[in-house]
């Protein structure tokens, strides 16, 4: 019996392993469903565009509804906003899986809007990502800078 504890407890150890040292440099995780910012607008870090859902409005159209909130404490007037939506596994050359301009209304201080757009589509609703894979990207293109 002690003879079979002592091999059991030896194994144990055999198996267990260094702890690995090595820490490699990731980014902090993107969040599912939120936009990125891209381009250099004053705006961007106040801005964040997430909460992106899709459903079909018929053939070749596409309902997709999302969230805009303002993160400073002034007002932001009418903003016009450019966004792309891809898959989490796109890869640089695949199209877009929607892809619009929008005006969204005057946004007050830690306010968030939400925003609906219809967009033409060559995807069926079986064919659209879930909410879960949709990456987005978001440039502001109004007010100018």
């Amino acid at each position: 019996m002690r003879t079979t504890v002592i091999v059991l407890l030896a194994a144990l150890a055999a198996c267990s392993s260094a702890p690995d040292t090595k820490q490699t440099k990731k980014g902090p995780p993107e969040p599912a469903g939120a936009a990125a910012a891209i381009g250099k607008h004053p705006l961007n870090k106040y801005i964040e565009v997430m909460g992106f859902r899709m459903a079909e409005q018929g053939a070749g159209k596409l309902k997709i509804t999302f969230a805009v909130v303002n993160h400073s404490d002034a007002d932001i007037g009418d903003l016009g906003l450019k966004i792309k939506l891809t898959t989490s596994a796109a890869k640089p050359d695949d199209p877009p899986v929607a892809e619009f301009e929008t005006k969204i209304p005057s946004l007050g201080p830690q306010e968030n809007k939400d925003v609906t757009v219809n967009v033409p589509t060559k995807l069926r609703i079986y064919e659209l990502p879930d909410w879960q894979f949709l990456r987005g990207q978001f440039e502001i293109t109004s007010p100018a800078p």
